[in-house]
């Protein structure tokens, strides 16, 4: 893959965890009014979820869902959970006040999930 097709991916990949992030972000705020931060957290992220894969299948790598790209993507994003909940978490120890927490895990994971979901599209 050339150069400017990378560009090309990584720049619809940022279209696509803007919206993916929003969703979950906007997801997590609303429950974390009523409910714990990581029940908000993880359902925000299991709505993001399904919107990310089928946005990233269709628009970012271009490829057709598959049970197979659909496992990878699962398993990678699993992952890339259990990342952005550790991190929450830790950052909140830190007293990073909840509603912000989010904001520095995903500078940390997203970079992480796009080589965690390309390779899933390119490899498999």
């Amino acid at each position: 893959m050339s150069r400017p097709q990378i560009r090309q991916e990584i720049i619809r990949f940022a279209i696509v965890g803007a919206v993916a992030t929003a969703i979950h972000y906007g997801v997590y705020l609303l429950l974390s009014l009523v409910v714990d931060v990581n029940v908000a957290y993880t359902v925000g992220y299991v709505a993001s979820f399904l919107v990310n894969y089928l946005l990233s299948a269709a628009f970012t790598f271009k490829e057709r869902k598959s049970v197979k790209n659909g496992i990878g993507f699962t398993i990678a994003h699993l992952f890339n959970y259990l990342l952005q909940v550790s991190l929450l978490n830790l950052f909140i120890w830190l007293s990073v006040p909840p509603a912000y927490a989010p904001i520095p895990v995903y500078c940390i994971a997203v970079p992480t999930n796009f080589i965690l979901v390309r390779t899933v599209f390119r490899r498999l």
